[in-house]
């Protein structure tokens, strides 16, 4: 992995400390985190451009519970947009729907009636609202004949929309020791549905939904406890304790936090209103670079010239208010970079952290053309190479 220095404007823009771990990269930074949760696991990222303010092992794989129904409903949402169902498709309440999602079951139902036939948008608001296992395992059958062709379904999707460390065995969440997600996963997955269903996603903020004549609150605490909430989802396991994804947006900054491993309903609607709020409040956004700026400058191994980069429109990062110290980057690519490169093309990333929590990576663009250089410069290139022991690569 190759580095190179940031250009120097950047440096006017920003705070003396912040300005000297920008050029110096790596030197030592205090390893303590900057916020503390009771939270076995927690993530904390902003929705517009995915930076993450906050984590703590949000790679760990834990059982999902009903979080596991996000990606149903995923599945769910990306099939209303193609076209494939229709909020009026008509879904059938099996035997096994009822028996094992149903008031029987002991866990959260729909109270759907055996053999009725219900609207996939009243399925929904099931599912969402109610937490409804029979509803969920209702669209499962529905869409793919069984809850096992469906958790299919669930894997193919999860695989193309980037979730790299989950793997789902039925729609509803209930115990399967091989299925898994992790907290970076299920933000993944709520920023999609924030941001590519916005008319589903609406659900996640109706207060109540009544069914068979029995209405049910939302299950998600941060309704009403937290100021700008909309969503999204809770969860429940003996293993992996209580778990909740949650979204909320102020002055047009939206943020979603995921946290698992609590031991109460009343710690997890606490811990997930602590870490929203303290998120609005403890970060400021400063952009770095406007659009078209040059960022720096990578080597061309046999290039005519070295090669400017920039960001994708303008360059911003969050910057942890009171905390600047904690702040650290550098600029990687993999390389050396060889001619011909093209305007446009992307050879870099600006990677930024906070504490020890990789929190932003921006990809960094070609400026301009680069073409082979003279026979004279491939022959410099080739010596400085080999004298930094590069060559190998």
């Amino acid at each position: 992995m190759y580095y190179f220095v940031l250009n120097q404007t950047m440096i006017a823009k920003v705070t003396a400390p912040l300005a000297l771990i920008f050029l110096s990269f790596f030197i030592s930074t205090a390893s303590a985190q900057i916020y503390s949760t009771s939270a076995k696991q927690a993530l904390l990222i902003d929705a517009d451009t995915n930076t993450v303010l906050f984590a703590k092992d949000h790679e760990v794989k834990i059982p999902p519970a009903s979080l596991a129904k996000m990606m149903t409903m995923e599945v769910v949402f990306n099939a209303l947009k193609s076209g494939g169902l229709t909020l009026d498709d008509v879904f059938f309440i099996s035997e096994n729907a009822w028996r094992k999602g149903g008031t029987s079951s002991g866990g959260s139902t729909m109270f759907a009636k055996l053999n009725s036939e219900i609207r996939l948008e009243d399925l929904m608001r099931g599912v969402i609202i109610q937490s409804g296992n029979d509803a969920s395992i209702a669209i499962a059958e529905g869409m793919a004949g069984s809850e096992e062709a469906f958790a299919g379904l669930m894997n193919e999707r999860a695989r193309k929309i980037g979730l790299k460390q989950s793997n789902f065995r039925n729609s509803t969440g209930l115990p399967d020791p091989e299925q898994y997600v992790t907290l970076n996963d299920l933000g993944l997955l709520a920023r999609r549905i924030i941001k590519n269903y916005p008319q589903y996603y609406a659900y996640y903020s109706e207060p109540d939904f009544t069914w068979n004549k029995i209405k049910q609150r939302n299950r998600n605490p941060l309704l009403k406890n937290v100021i700008g909430a909309d969503g999204m989802k809770t969860g429940f396991t003996e293993e992996s304790g209580y778990a909740i994804v949650g979204s909320a947006m102020r002055e047009g900054k939206r943020l979603i936090a995921v946290l698992s491993g609590m031991t109460s309903k009343r710690q997890r609607a606490e811990e997930a209103r602590k870490l929203l709020d303290w998120g609005f409040r403890a970060f400021e956004k400063i952009e770095l670079y406007a659009s078209g700026e040059i960022i720096g400058e990578a080597d061309v191994y046999g290039g005519e010239n070295d090669l400017p980069v920039v960001g994708k429109g303008a360059v911003s990062i969050y910057v942890p208010i009171g905390n600047r110290d904690k702040l650290r980057a550098r600029i990687s690519y993999t390389g050396p970079l060889v001619p011909p490169i093209k305007q446009g093309a992307q050879v870099a990333v600006l990677k930024v952290w906070i504490g020890d929590t990789l929190s932003q990576e921006t990809p960094l663009y070609a400026a301009q053309d680069v073409e082979q250089g003279t026979l004279t410069k491939r022959a410099t290139d080739a010596i400085k190479e080999l004298l930094l022991g590069r060559l190998n690569f």
